[in-house]
């Protein structure tokens, strides 16, 4: 059996798709978030960007031999790791000017990353139960991402209408930066299981 065999039918058209709409609503995301100063915005958009070449990698991996796909499972476990330090260096910097971003732009485009972060979750859930680190990086981004969505958008709402500061999109940025700390963890894992099951 070849290695690109052991992966579902449709996997790698399926995380092509995701990469290219990761890379698209990047720059959208990273133009509102610059436009309105929001760290949320800008720790998510640098999300996408990396969700883009996560998903690149893992389709150029799939016909790679079991330990070569736990080498990559590595490498995306670090990737994870990215967005993190993004969004604690870019919450320092707004504590230190704590301008509340326009929360209506705030909301809409943490709605847009959203739709583009549930579509690639539902294209990616029905490969999950297939195992191995590569389909488990793939997913667990798409689903943190989604998460920390819901976040951004109830951030612009508080803003708006509670609290006119700019700690609700500090607060959430931070939260992005755990979600994707903890996903990086979990792909770790199971890279190394990975790898261990193919030098058996």
């Amino acid at each position: 059996m070849s290695p690109a065999s052991a992966y579902p039918d449709g996997f790698r058209r399926t995380v092509a798709l995701v990469a290219g709409l990761n890379l698209a609503y990047f720059g959208i995301e990273a133009a509102v978030a610059l436009f309105i100063g929001s760290v949320s915005l800008l720790a998510d958009s640098i999300d996408f960007l990396e969700d883009a070449s996560v998903n690149l990698l893992i389709w150029a991996a799939v016909g790679w031999r079991a330990l070569n796909r736990a080498r990559v499972g590595h490498v995306l476990a670090l990737l994870l790791l990215v967005p993190t330090i993004a969004a604690l260096w870019m919450a320092w910097r707004k504590i230190l000017d704590p301008v509340a971003p326009a929360p209506l732009p705030l909301s809409l485009a943490g709605a847009g990353a959203l739709l583009v972060n549930v579509s690639c979750a539902l294209m990616l859930a029905r490969f999950r139960g297939a195992g191995g680190s590569l389909i488990r990086g793939a997913y667990l981004s798409a689903r943190n991402d989604a998460i920390a969505n819901v976040a951004i958008i109830l951030a612009g709402l508080v803003t708006a209408t509670l609290w006119r500061s700019a700690w609700p999109d500090v607060i959430v940025g931070l939260g992005i930066a755990a979600l994707n700390a903890d996903a990086a963890r979990e792909v770790w894992q199971a890279a190394r299981a990975e790898a261990r099951a193919a030098r058996a």
